[in-house]
């Protein structure tokens, strides 16, 4: 079988216990994560086979983040060393009608100082079924702009398949380049395209007419996107697929969830489900990722199947604490059939 390969930042995650704010923590629950890692981790779990490709330092901390990788199966062979720190965010988790909030401490961590030339792609993409990176790693510096591109055009030319979640980030764009300008160029070379309800709106201008994302009172209509999903694939020609999560937000805990697919034809829609206690939705959307692309190596022909399967999977995410979505194949293809009592297997 052959493998995915993911780019991007793993970094130290630092949450408060429970729901505590900040100001009231004495103690930080330390865990890794980050968008690439852990969709690699998902599709590890799935027993497809992955290569997380990151620059980390060499310390203690950067080698207990590998050690976690490890463990979860993710491949680490390609990771340059170098740099003098990881990155951090430190997360508040809220609850009810107050929001989480994150901060992040990643400035000048080792990815941020990636620069084209530094990771032998083809090496890398050899025996490679896609590369997905997000647009958190195009967000830290223009030196991982640059590599990531470096990596797409490399893809296209061995004839990897490319996925992207748009993922934008506001409190990341520093450098003196916005989104706007950098992502059109990584784009274009992708066949997968996944984002959320604001992503296209605030990266490309592009969103669904009389829609406000910020108040959707739980319920989002996925034929209000197929709009969005055109315009899209207009945009960025090369794109097979146009995915877009939909998250209604009744409350910090209580969520619904669905996805739609769009093929350039047929505009697959999911189930909704109601989410109703939410452990933790961190990482939710790298979870459907990582379904979506076990979805599309698994189930070829059934892109209604491959999307149930990402729709599903991160609803389970959002019961499970930390970044990674730690579920099977089983449990999925489980929620997907219907049982969702969450009855005590014996």
């Amino acid at each position: 079988m052959k493998k995915v390969v993911t780019f991007g930042e793993i970094m130290l995650r630092l949450a408060t216990p429970s729901y505590e704010r900040f100001s009231q923590a004495r103690q930080f629950i330390a865990t890794f994560g980050g968008g690439e890692a852990n969709v690699a981790v998902s599709l590890s779990n799935y027993g497809i086979p992955t290569d997380f490709v990151t620059r980390l330092p060499k310390n203690e901390i950067a080698e207990s983040a590998i050690m976690e990788l490890r463990k979860q199966n993710v491949g680490v062979s390609h990771i340059l060393r170098g740099g003098d720190r990881v990155g951090i965010y430190f997360l508040e988790t809220g609850a009810v009608a107050r929001a989480s909030k994150v901060v992040y401490d990643r400035a000048n961590s080792a990815i941020a100082d990636v620069k084209p030339g530094m990771v032998n792609w083809k090496d890398v993409l050899k025996d490679a079924q896609f590369f997905h990176w997000t647009g958190i790693t195009p967000a830290l510096s223009q030196g991982a702009a640059d590599a990531c591109l470096e990596a797409i055009k490399t893809a296209n030319e061995m004839g990897v398949l490319v996925s992207t979640d748009l993922n934008y980030r506001k409190n990341l764009w520093k450098y003196g380049k916005t989104a706007s300008e950098v992502m059109p160029a990584l784009v274009e070379g992708c066949d997968i395209i996944l984002g959320n309800e604001e992503d296209a709106e605030l990266v490309f201008g592009i969103k669904p007419e009389g829609f406000d994302s910020h108040h959707t009172g739980g319920d989002v209509d996925a034929n209000e996107f197929k709009s969005v999903c055109e315009q899209m694939m207009k945009k960025f020609p090369r794109a097979k697929k146009v995915i877009i999560t939909l998250r209604g937000s009744i409350n910090a805990n209580h969520n619904t969830w669905g996805g739609c697919l769009y093929d350039g034809k047929t505009l697959f829609q999911s189930r909704r489900y109601d989410i109703t206690h939410i452990v933790d939705r961190v990482g939710g959307g790298d979870s459907f990722m990582g379904g979506l692309l076990y979805g599309l190596i698994s189930y070829p022909t059934d892109d209604q199947k491959a999307l149930d399967f990402a729709v599903a999977a991160s609803c389970l995410k959002h019961t499970v604490y930390g970044d990674f979505n730690m579920v099977t194949v089983a449990e999925v293809e489980g929620l997907m059939k219907g049982d969702g009592s969450g009855r005590v297997v014996r």
